[in-house]
């Protein structure tokens, strides 16, 4: 498999039959783009999908399937696109629907498919829909969002609290009621509850199919449903001290997770089943979404995949918690595909998490071939690739509001947002010629792409060839995987598709170990944290924060 490797390699040729079989996102790389963070062409520090357009072969480059698009749709920004104002529409920062269509246009022509975040738990307090449905209790969307009476003492229609913290609902006096919102208050809940709601999100679903847009990324599905009787959540037995927001204190099993759910993916699965192959990929939050992922991905009638936070918010990565996450998918019949990413817009950067005092860029580049090496669809989070570490952002510089609301409790999700750097030698390193929206990480110019680029091993480079050397294997790209008996540091396993067989080995612990598998006739090193290697040799010991790939297709 080795030879047949390097031959592809040679040729370029990651197309045929074989090694694409349908459908064409099952083991697929998507690289998440945080549009506002990317690259500032307007001049006002905020990136736009101009500056998408402009950077996306960088993209291309590194061989992925595609791209997941955070939201780029008008809003007010109080939560930075997640509190969407309208649909169908791009918000003036970022550019206009033509910009929109040209994005979509080049990603078809570097041979990308195109996901973007469809936001259906709740929408902005300034979402026409949610104007309509305050005026009064009486007009046409009244039942649209989430509204309750007070308790006969005034206060709130049950305990839930929001993720973002305080109570899960706001009095309006225009209704005399409360309404619901999971996250900030200005994030009301929509009520998924009424079949016109429903039919209203599938049309703004239908208007971006239409635009050529490849598949979905749902964002806090789970949240997208409440209990209709509003009962109380019960606590988590989780106390105050040991958390820094009173959500963390309920179960929460009233506000979220609500078994009528799967109907309405159903619905969606429906109607996209009418555009061909289109991939679909859930956010699933909370401290146990196994239940949860499998229920919204079953069968052939729901989503195609989902993924959690089981890496995201892990302070360490060891072996057990890779096996006890990849344990929850054992490829049965009818059983979904899973997602897996270490770093996102929402998360403290895996390498700052997880380097400790070793070398940051060996960590990034043995974390890129252990998450490229997993049974599931890999996300790469912009400046991922290039090992970026998390960015130092002051008080005085943060925009999020669940930062800036538990300062200095919560770290927040300013320092992965910091915008990308391109070239190390210029303001804002390269991103825009202005001052940023969130600054520049001083430190995050020696991570530029332009410096990555002058070397062969570089994140970056080391990212294309790993990620090219999985395009090619259909043991990496949709193998079964099984698990090998290692010393307590190491990580083994090995994926199997038809007569191909890579095992994968990862020392995440901070010693050198003295280990090898037994393999019958020794087997062939494909590549290791380095990229590529020439000599193929499975070596005996491991030193920390080091890993390989190696074909045993032979044995």
């Amino acid at each position: 498999m080795a030879d047949a490797f390097n031959a592809i390699a040679k040729s370029g040729d990651r197309g045929s039959p074989r090694m694409r079989p349908a459908p064409w996102w099952k083991g697929a790389v998507f690289y998440q783009i945080y549009p506002r963070s990317f690259r500032d062409t307007a001049g006002d520090g905020i990136g736009d999908l101009a500056g998408i357009l402009e950077r996306l072969d960088h993209v291309a480059s590194l061989g992925v399937d595609g791209v997941w698009l955070s939201p780029f749709f008008k809003s007010p920004m109080r939560d930075y696109g997640y509190d969407v104002a309208d649909y169908c529409a791009v918000d003036p920062i970022f550019g206009t629907l033509e910009d929109f269509d040209r994005l979509v246009a080049k990603a078809h022509r570097l041979g990308l498919k195109l996901i973007i975040d469809q936001v259906y738990s709740h929408t902005s307090d300034e979402h026409d829909w949610f104007r309509e449905s305050r005026s009064n209790r009486d007009n046409r969307k009244a039942d649209w969002y989430v509204w309750a009476d007070a308790r006969p003492d005034g206060s709130p229609p049950s305990n839930w609290q929001s993720v973002f913290g305080g109570p899960s609902w706001t009095w309006d006096a225009r209704r005399q009621q409360y309404y619901l919102h999971n996250f900030l208050s200005c994030q009301p809940d929509l009520n998924l509850h009424n079949p016109e709601v429903q039919e209203a999100l599938l049309e703004t679903a239908r208007f971006w199919l239409d635009r050529g847009v490849d598949g979905f990324r749902l964002d806090a599905i789970n949240f997208a449903m409440h209990d209709r009787q509003l009962r109380d959540n019960p606590p988590s037995g989780v106390a105050m001290e040991d958390v820094t927001r009173p959500f963390d204190m309920q179960a929460h099993v009233h506000n979220q997770s609500q078994p009528e759910i799967p109907a309405f993916l159903e619905r969606l699965r429906a109607l996209l089943d009418g555009y061909g192959e289109i991939f679909t990929v859930a956010e699933v939050g909370g401290p146990d979404p196994v239940d949860e992922m499998k229920s919204f991905t079953a069968g052939q009638s729901r989503l195609n995949s989902a993924y959690s936070f089981d890496f995201l918010y892990a302070e360490e990565i060891r072996p057990q918690t890779v096996r006890e996450a990849l344990a929850h998918w054992s490829d049965a019949p009818d059983e979904g595909w899973p997602s897996w990413a270490f770093s996102n817009h929402d998360a403290p950067r895996a390498v700052s998490r997880w380097a400790g005092r070793h070398d940051r860029a060996q960590v990034s580049r043995l974390l890129m071939l252990l998450m490229l090496a997993l049974r599931g669809n890999a996300f790469i989070y912009q400046g991922e690739e290039l090992g970026l570490p998390q960015a130092e952002v002051a008080f005085e510089h943060l925009k999020d509001p669940e930062a800036i609301a538990n300062w200095p409790r919560t770290l927040g999700r300013d320092g992965a947002r910091t915008p990308m750097p391109w070239a190390a030698g210029e303001p804002h390193a390269g991103f825009s010629a202005h001052a940023a929206w969130l600054p520049v990480d001083p430190g995050h110019h020696a991570y530029a792409v332009d410096r990555q680029e002058a070397s062969a091993r570089s994140c970056l480079s080391v990212t294309r060839e790993l990620v090219a050397l999985r395009g090619q294997s259909d043991a990496l790209r949709l193998g079964q995987i099984e698990m090998i008996a290692a010393p307590s540091d190491i990580l083994a396993f090995e994926r199997r598709h038809g007569d191909q067989n890579v095992l994968c080995v990862f020392n995440l612990g901070d010693a050198a170990v003295d280990w090898q598998p037994g393999v019958a006739g020794g087997g062939r090193r494909l590549a290791d944290q380095d990229g590529r290697v020439n000599d193929g040799a499975i070596p005996g010991r491991l030193a920390p924060w080091t890993g390989y790939w190696a074909d045993i297709s032979g044995r």
